[in-house]
């Protein structure tokens, strides 16, 4: 029981590690070298081995484990500069927590008509918001 909790544990931090890598890659990916875009798009967002990578692009699977490498490094170094993906977590956590309250007053308030427009709309701009982030 405890290696199938120990093995559950590793899969959910792999995803996570995985859904960083892909936001990175959405935040800053454009900022990368055409080349190491590629390399790290085949290997992170089309799950290709590093000997798929290698022998496609005809080099070593060392070259391209330090390309992604490389690579993951300059994006988490945007990151701890620019700071975009702290800002659309929080945004979105934002959004998510008045999203929360409206649907509360909704439920336990009784609301004239007038004011019923005014937070479906608030919860209309909340939605626009988190499908722009």
């Amino acid at each position: 029981m405890e290696s199938s909790m120990n093995h559950d544990k590793e899969a959910i931090e792999l995803l996570n590690k995985k859904y960083h890598l892909t936001l990175l890659y959405d935040f800053y990916g454009e900022l990368l070298k055409e080349n190491n875009r590629q390399i790290y798009e085949d290997y992170i967002l089309n799950d290709l081995s590093l000997g798929e990578i290698a022998s496609e692009r005809g080099v070593s699977r060392q070259g391209v484990y330090d390309t992604i490498k490389r690579t993951v490094k300059k994006l988490e170094e945007y990151e701890s500069k620019i700071h975009l993906i702290e800002r659309y977590d929080s945004i979105h956590r934002k959004v998510t927590d008045i999203q929360d309250i409206l649907s509360d007053i909704n439920k336990t308030t009784q609301l004239d008509s007038s004011n019923k427009k005014k937070i479906d709309r608030i919860g209309k701009i909340l939605e626009d918001i988190s499908n722009e982030t």
